[in-house]
């Protein structure tokens, strides 16, 4: 989904409360279950409801129901009470599954999509596009979206490098990435993130003209030493990476004694702002799922 996905989802329930927690480490939304079937069907008891569906879930072996996440949301009581949650794509999954003319726009939206995705297949260009009418959308000038795509593919030509140097798991070029942002700017890719404010959206699109530039400059001082070098395996990378990430160090050292001030930057895109931080999750088992379903039907 796009990066405004969260804006996407509210915008859906026409301002319905729908209660939502972001997890820093796994970059994700969780939103609140009962707050979306109470939005959609208008049901009296939201809850009842759910426990149903859930029920039916669970006995159906339903991918939907081992994705439930139980964490804790302020309940209308004022108290932090656990309450099932899903991510977007569970959330996605859940509102296709409900019968509900006001789900039926979204569907068409999600059908849309899929329809879109399956043309840029054929014609790749209409997703080059659908990227620049994106970025125009959001006030980036030609120049700036230039220099973005020319990133992407010199990024490319790095991830190349390092799959022909032994790198095949995403979490292996996750660290690599680390390793050159931490070099030149002191800050892994999640604490760079944090440092601006930003959570799901990309950190590149939220960046300064100079920080977009160490980045990529970072990044191809590590593609040559990689070709020049050609280690094998993570650790042997690592070392290569922090020597890419140290030469756009040395020009970023050398920018900021002129300039006077540092080049790393809090700015960010947004025209909004996060103003809650709950980040602790607890996966919930099967067991205990088929617990709560239980006591939920004692309740009412």
């Amino acid at each position: 989904m796009d990066n405004n996905k969260l804006e996407t989802i509210s915008n859906l329930f026409e301002g319905s409360e729908i209660r939502s927690v972001w997890d820093s480490e796994k970059e994700e939304y969780y939103f609140s279950v009962v707050d979306i079937i109470k939005a959609l069907t208008d049901s009296k008891i939201p809850k009842r409801y759910w426990t149903d569906l859930k029920r039916k879930l669970a006995e159906e072996g339903s991918q939907l129901y081992e994705n439930i996440v139980q964490l804790k949301m302020k309940a209308n009581d004022g108290k932090m009470r656990e309450t099932d949650t899903l991510d977007t794509k569970g959330i996605l999954r859940l509102i296709e599954s409900i019968p509900s003319p006001k789900a039926e726009p979204f569907k068409l939206w999600l059908a849309k999509m899929g329809n879109d995705r399956i043309d840029e297949v054929f014609d790749p260009e209409l997703a080059i596009n659908r990227a620049v009418d994106y970025y125009r959308s959001r006030g980036y000038d030609d120049n700036w979206i230039k220099a973005r795509m020319t990133g992407v593919v010199d990024r490319r030509k790095l991830t190349d490098v390092w799959k022909e140097n032994g790198i095949t798991k995403n979490i292996e070029y996750a660290v690599l990435t680390n390793e050159i942002y931490q070099a030149w700017s002191g800050m892994k890719a999640s604490e760079y993130k944090e440092f601006k404010g930003i959570r799901k959206e990309s950190l590149r699109d939220n960046m300064t003209d100079i920080e977009v530039a160490l980045t990529d400059l970072g990044e191809i001082a590590t593609r040559e030493l990689a070709k020049k070098h050609r280690p094998y395996g993570l650790e042997a990378n690592k070392k290569v990476a922090n020597m890419g990430g140290h030469a756009a160090k040395v020009a970023r050292d050398d920018i900021e004694k002129n300039l006077g001030e540092s080049v790393v930057s809090k700015t960010n895109a947004l025209n909004y702002k996060y103003l809650d931080d709950n980040k602790t999750l607890k996966n919930t088992s099967k067991k205990k799922l088929k617990e709560n379903i239980n006591m939920e039907e004692n309740d009412e």
